[in-house]
């Protein structure tokens, strides 16, 4: 234990060291051929090397970059005079190439001046291109001379058959010779026979698309716009009529599908943390392809009866508003999330085409029984053009009326307050039950005739809370809408609630009634007339002006889960779908 405690308080000390010595050292990143090999077509497929996977040193900027040279012998056995080294160069299309060989002049100078020189950033990195040449016996030999007229080129070799994209090598070409001159060099760097026909490709850029050309073999490399430190894949020769036997038959096609392609999670809508199945599409497919994809994947011979829906980056979690049928143009956009891109989709099965659902607008009601004590949860769906009164009449349909004559209204009901009686002939189309409940009931009968002097008052349930010595009201339960009459007393007033409620006298008699408004209760005697306290008809929004119930909260929860919303109903719930 203590070795170990000893051994974490060096490292701590050490890092602090490393930390107010910075200014002091240059980080020299230095790539070699190895790097090359080793990562394109395993990490990298674009460009020539992740700089942060290659072996890096950490140089006091005072060394003279001759003695740094020793020390890159000592590390890859590479004797110092047959090193040369070049600088890298971000381009202006963001492809960041090997751009020229150090100068001997510079050679000459301490790192961290050198570091300026390849830097016009502020930057404490200095990356290098280390070149080596090899004789035939594969030992190192002097780097050959360079002149204007020779351009360093680095070759990729594309297998179309086994869609495999590696680096195969690099050779100085001269600024007024022709591919034709180096094309028996590169069968031999692959083990081509010495006639089989190769077409070459400038790998120009790939953000944010890919840009590669070929190249015409009968133009010299000049008149090509080739220079040091670019990119020349080649292949094998595809026939037209063998081309549809690969799924990408030459470098552009395959450099197009690595740049797009992504591994896509979809989950469905009703369990949105689980993965349900993944597969690679590309992020050009369009909405059709990646429906008939999923169609395809769930069995389903109607694509139009997928719906999806996009992840939000920030929530984790699917967004409120499903894609509408075609509604975007590419997987990408679907994808896409402000300045993120995910790679989850959620989807539903629909029991009808979504052109067809988008006609129509989907609202979950819950209807609430005149006398039993039970609330089922309906999914209306009707023209978007349709009427709060069509609700209510399609619903009469499906549920179970007190009597056949009974009238329905529309509430809006959230975290336990009603907000809105919705008139008969509102259009459904802007209605929202995402957030809040949409409630069904019967008008009662003593509501249908008000006396002049009758109020309809809101009844909500509600605790209070102390919450950094603060008090707090908090709704539950049920709201509802009571008649009261001029005149009337609490005392008449609880009969009516307790005999509606069917609330044991035992527990009622626990029960306290106070008048609220703004938040802030008024508690109420038996002889107290209830119509007093509502006399202003100013208020802005009624619900905030209601006779509270405060009780226990002792009703067992039940989510209603087929909304988004948070709200529980304290009676037993039944769903139709």
């Amino acid at each position: 234990m203590e070795e170990r405690l000893k051994r974490e308080q060096e490292e701590k000390e050490h890092k602090k060291k490393e930390k107010a010595e910075a200014h002091l050292y240059t980080i020299i990143k230095v790539a070699r051929d190895e790097d090359l090999a080793e990562q394109i077509g395993k990490d990298i497929y674009f460009d020539l090397v992740d700089h942060d996977k290659v072996k890096s040193f950490r140089i006091q900027k005072q060394m003279p970059f001759t003695v740094f040279k020793e020390e890159i012998a000592k590390e890859f056995g590479i004797p110092v005079q047959f090193q040369r080294f070049w600088l890298w160069a971000k381009r202006q299309n963001h492809a960041y190439r090997p751009n020229r060989p150090l100068t001997p002049v510079e050679e000459a100078q301490s790192v961290g001046q050198l570091r300026e020189v390849s830097n016009k950033v502020h930057n404490a990195e200095l990356k290098l291109f280390l070149e080596v040449e090899l004789s035939a016996d594969l030992r190192p030999i002097p780097p050959p001379d360079k002149t204007k007229d020779d351009i360093l080129l680095f070759f990729k070799h594309y297998d179309p058959e086994k869609e495999e994209l590696r680096y195969v090598g690099r050779l100085f070409v001269k600024a007024v010779g022709k591919p034709g001159e180096i094309l028996s060099k590169l069968k031999e760097m692959v083990g081509y026979a010495a006639d089989e026909e190769i077409e070459l490709y400038e790998e120009i850029k790939f953000e944010p698309s890919v840009m590669c050309e070929p190249i015409d073999q009968k133009l010299t490399f000049r008149s090509s716009q080739l220079e040091d430190g670019d990119i020349v894949c080649f292949q094998k020769a595809v026939p037209p009529e063998s081309a549809e036997r690969y799924r990408y038959p030459d470098v552009p096609s395959f450099l197009e599908y690595v740049h797009n392609r992504q591994v896509v999670h979809f989950r469905s809508l009703e369990r949105p943390k689980e993965d349900d199945f993944c597969f690679e599409l590309s992020r050009l497919h369009t909405y059709d392809d990646v429906v008939e994809r999923v169609a395809r994947q769930l069995g389903l011979d109607d694509p139009s009866k997928i719906r999806l829906t996009s992840h939000n980056c920030y929530s984790q979690q699917p967004k409120p508003q499903p894609i509408k049928y075609r509604g975007v143009d590419h997987l990408s956009d679907m994808l896409f999330h402000y300045n993120q891109t995910s790679d989850i989709l959620y989807y539903e099965v629909l029991d009808i085409p979504l052109p067809e659902l988008q006609g129509l607008k989907t609202l979950k009601v819950a209807f609430h029984h005149a006398t039993k004590d039970e609330v089922t949860i309906h999914t209306i769906r009707l023209p978007k053009q349709s009427t709060v009164g069509d609700v209510l009449n399609d619903l009469k349909t499906k549920v179970e009326l007190s009597h056949p004559d009974a009238e329905l209204r529309l509430l809006e009901v959230f975290y336990h307050k009603i907000y809105k009686i919705f008139p008969p002939n509102e259009k459904i189309e802007n209605i929202n039950d995402q957030y809040w409940t949409l409630r069904a009931e019967e008008i009662p009968e003593e509501e249908k005739n008000l006396g002049p002097h009758d109020r309809l008052i809101h009844v909500y349930h509600f605790t209070k809370e102390t919450a950094q010595n603060q008090m707090q009201i908090q709704n539950f339960g049920e709201p509802f809408f009571l008649v009261i009459h001029e005149g009337e007393t609490l005392a008449d007033i609880k009969v009516r609630i307790q005999k509606k409620l069917q609330v044991p006298d035992e527990e009622f008699s626990k029960w306290k009634f106070a008048f609220l408004s703004l938040g802030r209760p008024e508690y109420l005697q038996d002889t107290d007339i209830v119509s007093n306290r509502f006399q202003r008809r100013d208020v802005y929004g009624a619900w905030e002006q209601y006779l509270g119930l405060e009780h226990a909260d002792t009703a067992p929860k039940r989510t209603y889960s087929s909304n988004q919303n948070r709200h529980t109903f304290e009676k037993p719930v039944k769903i139709y779908n």
